[in-house]
């Protein structure tokens, strides 16, 4: 009864949307981080090759190739921080004028209070903050990545060549897992967007989003690709 009296223009179906898009981002992350073992993710199977690549790295020389793909990697972690933060800054904005997304709904015929499109931007933001959050640990962990890649001895006979590249291996893992879980934070902010039509375009944008997702990871032609290509890192050919 006090929910109802506290949240008079929301009904159950805006909060079971709610749980439905909260439930979707944290279960299909899960899936796409802890695949089933017969059937590994486009993610599961890189993470793979990031390995390898730093074991080849102990015997390049000279590593340009490794810093270029590196630096290219912690560009792609700084824009995204940089897109997200513009966005947040256009929501808080937004919600500091929300008397224009009052008149857009007015002509869209969806009558509703200021409070209502200003909550229903806040769980936009709350997305955007968290993608905006992974993108700048991400870019760090890529920073770190390329000082313990600089640390590596470039002889492959040093006892330390190996553990360090290995090293380097985990954290740029660590550094990719951040960076994707950012980048299905803004999927996830652009399906929370459809509460400003209704619950029930939430939920359809939330199916949407989570589809689109899983086929990336589970049916892609790029999954195809890497399953297809007999690498020697432990998975077989389909």
């Amino acid at each position: 009864m006090q929910g109802a009296l506290s949240f008079p223009h929301f009904g159950l179906d805006d909060f079971g949307a709610i749980a439905f898009l909260i439930l979707a981002w944290v279960l299909i992350g899960w899936h796409i981080e802890h695949p089933p073992k017969a059937r590994p993710s486009v993610t599961k199977l890189v993470t793979e090759y990031r390995r390898e690549w730093m074991r080849q790295m102990v015997e390049r020389n000279p590593r340009i190739f490794d810093s270029q793909t590196l630096s290219s990697l912690r560009q792609g972690a700084s824009f995204f921080a940089s897109a997200t933060m513009i966005a947040i800054g256009g929501g808080l904005a937004l919600i500091g004028n929300s008397e224009r997304l009052v008149g857009v709904a007015s002509d869209l015929a969806i009558e509703a209070p200021a409070i209502v499109w200003e909550i229903k931007v806040l769980l936009i933001l709350f997305f955007l903050t968290n993608a905006f959050l992974k993108f700048v640990w991400s870019h760090r962990l890529f920073g770190y990545c390329a000082i313990v890649m600089a640390a590596v001895p470039n002889d492959p006979a040093d006892p330390q060549a190996l553990p360090r590249a290995a090293k380097a291996g985990e954290i740029n893992i660590t550094a990719a897992k951040s960076f994707n879980r950012g980048l299905r934070s803004v999927y996830f902010s652009l399906a929370a967007c459809g509460w400003l039509v209704g619950p029930l375009v939430l939920v359809g944008a939330t199916v949407v989003t989570a589809s689109v997702l899983w086929r990336r990871e589970f049916a892609s032609q790029s999954r195809g690709i890497l399953m297809g290509v007999a690498d020697g890192m432990g998975h077989t050919e389909t």
